[in-house]
């Protein structure tokens, strides 16, 4: 489409589109009364040409997308029929828009999009999509997305209304999606991700693998193989600013290294102590950490 010229695609696809037809598409017909730019309106014609391509090239038979899309697919089953024969294999399939509670639809234009690509979205953060779905939508979720009986999402369901903050629905949801899009053990490293960075889990217990997921969504930084006071460490992790913060937090009991509290303000850490020697975990608080990369 970037290489075509305005007056080729007059020429080889404009003549073959009625105006009337257009006009008569839903997608068009809902927005005339508020106004519809040129660019929108020909956007028809561009999908139908690259449905059309699509079918030369690679031989593909069946274009799917949402139920707004209905008009310009079938305008590119249309422009395949006349530009390559009337009973031409040519197909298109629909299916209701996801809609949000609030009736905005999920997608790259909102912003928010989720992909199936782990290196577009880990499964760690796919996890998190699904867990934290609005309480108005996870029911429609579970429907959608799952393969869970019709009773046990209503047990969920009814659960989810007596004590909403346990959030039961959207972990099943979480559960059930990332498996069958990721695996069980993605989901399940995603899962102990979440009950370690939101919840009580204990990461002494993390493997080396789960520490490197760990790493990949809390901020990180690089320390020596070599031993480390135990102020320098946290001041280096940007959890305290000062070795005087540090060691007011240390005597706080605040500050846990790879998930052991630790008071001594003069303690000194090995890396390779813990996770064949490549990870320290630091923690201050209850929200705040830093994985040191040992180089």
């Amino acid at each position: 489409l970037g290489q075509m010229s305005l007056l080729g695609m007059l020429r080889d696809y404009g003549k073959l589109f009625s105006i009337n037809s257009m006009l008569a598409k839903d997608v068009v017909a809902s927005r005339l009364d508020a106004g519809i730019s040129f660019t929108e309106f020909t956007y028809q014609i561009l999908q139908a040409i690259d449905f059309y391509e699509l079918y030369k090239r690679e031989h593909v038979r069946l274009q799917i997308g949402g139920s707004d899309q209905w008009g310009n697919i079938t305008n590119g089953v249309d422009l395949i029929h006349k530009l390559v024969d009337s009973e031409a294999p040519a197909f298109g399939l629909t299916v209701p828009l996801l809609l949000k509670a609030d009736g905005t639809k999920f997608g790259k234009t909102e912003g928010g999009a989720v992909w199936l690509d782990p290196a577009k979205t880990t499964p760690f953060e796919f996890y998190q999509f699904w867990l934290n779905t609005a309480d108005a939508d996870v029911e429609k979720m579970l429907k959608y997305f799952t393969f869970i009986s019709q009773d046990e999402i209503s047990e969920l369901v009814a659960e989810l209304a007596e004590n909403a903050s346990a959030r039961h629905a959207q972990r099943r949801l979480a559960q059930e999606v990332t498996t069958f899009v990721h695996g069980e053990e993605a989901m399940h490293t995603a899962e102990v991700m979440t009950n370690v960075l939101f919840g009580n889990a204990d990461v002494a217990s993390l493997s080396t693998d789960e520490v490197a997921v760990l790493a990949g969504n809390v901020p990180t930084f690089e320390i020596a193989a070599d031993e480390i006071g135990l102020l320098d460490l946290v001041v280096a992790a940007g959890l305290e600013k000062s070795k005087t913060a540090a060691r007011r937090s240390v005597k706080d009991g605040a500050v846990r290294i790879n998930g052991v509290q630790i008071k001594d303000e003069d303690a000194v850490i090995n890396p390779a102590d813990k996770y064949d020697g490549k990870y320290v975990i630091v923690k201050r608080g209850k929200k705040k950490w830093a994985v040191a990369v040992v180089k």
